[in-house]
Formats: C-alpha cells, sequence, structure tokens
C-alpha cells in the first residue's frame, strides 16, 4: 500500500507514510470488508458511510502538515482510521462523529489498539468545537457545500484546514491555511466523499 498507493503517487511526507504503514486498517473495516482493506477504493463501515481510500488519507494528512506537537479537530470521524493515523503525527486528536453506534466502533478499534491520544465525541461536526477552538489543524471527511465559515473561524493562525468542497460535477479536497486574518487556499484535486450533513453542511 504505502509504495505502490502513496509514494508512487506523490505523498512523500517520511512521516505520514510511517503512519499509514503503522496503523493496521483491516482493525478499522466490517469483518466481510477486511480482506479488502488495503484495497485502493472507499469501503462501505455501515450506517451509509465510508472509510476512505488509503491515498486520500495519507493526502489529508499531509496536507495539514504535522509536526507532532498539534492539537487536530477530525470531523466525521467514521471508523477512527484516520484518527488512528493522525495520532501518530500530532498531540492530540479531538474527533466528532455524528453517527453514535460508528463513534462506538472506532472508540473500541482505538482502545484495542491502546490509542490514548484520541478523544471520540458524538455531535454535528459541521459546526466544530467553538468551546475547544483554536485548532492547530482540522480535517474535514465529508463533503462540504462551500468552505465551512465555522470550522475557519476555529483554526489557529499559522493552522491548516483541509476538506472537499462540493463543485459542479465532482468534490474538490482542497487545503485552507490562516495568516492572521487572511486565508489562502488551494486545491489538491478532485475526490468523493458522503456530505457533510449538520447546521453548517447539507441537510440529512
Amino acid at each position: 500500500m504505502v509504495e505502490r498507493q502513496l509514494r508512487r503517487r506523490g505523498i512523500g511526507d517520511e512521516r505520514v507514510l510511517a503512519a499509514m504503514a503503522a496503523v493496521p486498517r483491516e482493525r478499522f473495516v466490517p469483518p466481510a470488508q477486511q480482506r479488502r482493506a488495503y484495497s485502493d477504493s472507499a469501503l462501505s463501515i455501515g450506517a451509509g458511510q465510508t472509510i476512505s481510500q488509503p491515498w486520500i488519507v495519507a493526502a489529508i494528512c499531509q496536507a495539514l502538515a504535522l509536526g507532532g506537537d498539534e492539537r487536530v479537530l477530525e470531523v466525521g470521524s467514521g471508523s477512527g482510521y484516520s484518527a488512528a493515523v493522525l495520532a501518530r503525527l500530532a498531540a492530540e486528536v479531538i474527533g466528532v462523529e455524528r453517527h453514535e453506534s460508528l463513534a462506538a466502533q472506532a472508540q473500541r478499534a482505538l482502545t484495542g489498539l491502546g490509542i490514548g491520544n484520541v478523544e471520540l465525541l458524538v455531535g454535528d461536526g459541521s459546526r466544530g468545537l467553538p468551546d475547544r477552538a483554536p485548532f492547530e489543524a482540522i480535517a474535514v471527511h465529508a463533503t462540504a457545500p462551500a468552505p465551512p465559515r465555522a470550522l475557519l473561524a476555529q483554526l489557529a493562525d499559522g493552522g491548516r484546514l483541509v476538506a472537499p468542497i462540493a463543485a459542479e460535477g465532482v468534490d474538490l479536497l482542497t487545503v485552507f491555511r490562516r495568516r492572521g486574518e487572511e486565508l489562502a487556499l488551494e486545491e489538491i484535486g478532485p475526490c468523493r466523499f458522503v456530505p457533510l450533513i449538520g447546521e453548517e453542511g447539507f441537510r440529512a
């Protein structure tokens, strides 16, 4: 996976590659999907949600440019796989998942692997966690209808937010960088995610 799916497709951050290699992806997919855990595709995890393909997870982590001491907000934690990877790259990860059943499954997987620097909450991730802000990095694992204003407002100066943004006919994985009151954005490339449901996302 690391060599064929990631390094050959532009993932060059060695810390990200090491984290992807270290986290057992099969622990975060349903039993029926475990033989396909490392395939280059998204997989169903129940509740109408998916675990993103490995390249997408790595691309988000690389774009966040984590040094190891950051506090990361993750929106749409799903299976918990991305949180497990982020946990190896940052000091603390706070994940928000709107499906209680998925959050419970993710917590079991994280606990089973002894990952202790991830906190999972159930709620509307589109609103972020204003009482816990600011965050040095924010990863959004669902397509927003527009740049997520509430989440961008919770981004620390110098921080990065990575999110798929809905465009005509495609989602665009986009990184936003805050410099004081200014935001710079860069499109990473086309992608496909489930929609961000919530107060500042799409309606259910």
